[in-house]
């Protein structure tokens, strides 16, 4: 039995690394398993900088953690834009091979069609020869 492989399996199969990661960080990102993780990081944070007796790393106003912040955005916005842009290009090949499947279905109907009208042409063709044979006969036993 051969197993034919679907458009996304063709498509998952032509990422290259880099394509493949990106898509991993963008589906991660934009996870709630990372919003909720990344906000138990800051309240731990915070915290450890307030309530820490001896050493503050990060006092108030939290510079080092808005670096921190600005720079997962400066690297995650392009990142998710990759993504992005390859779930338009998947969107895109779906699109045409539905397209090429329902032109493919409307030939087949239309091929159907034909043949069945064939097949009801034939049927009322032998119907009326079968009519005329019968009226024939019928005049010939009159006679």
């Amino acid at each position: 039995m051969t197993l034919h492989k679907t458009w996304h399996d063709e498509h998952k199969e032509s990422l290259r690394f880099g394509q493949r990661l990106a898509d991993s960080v963008a589906n991660g990102m934009g996870s709630w398993k990372f919003i909720i993780c990344q906000t138990i990081f800051v309240i731990i944070w915070m915290i450890l900088n307030f309530v820490g007796f001896i050493y503050h790393w990060d006092v108030y106003p939290f510079i080092l953690l808005n670096l921190l912040f600005s720079t997962q955005a400066a690297y995650a916005a392009p990142i998710i834009m990759m993504a992005q842009n390859r779930q338009s290009e998947r969107d895109r090949i779906q699109a045409m091979k539905d397209y090429k499947t329902n032109v493919e279905a409307k030939e087949e109907i239309e091929s159907l069609t034909l043949k069945l009208n064939t097949i009801e042409i034939e049927k009322l063709d032998k119907i009326i020869e079968l009519l005329n044979h019968i009226k024939e006969n019928g005049a010939q036993k009159t006679n």
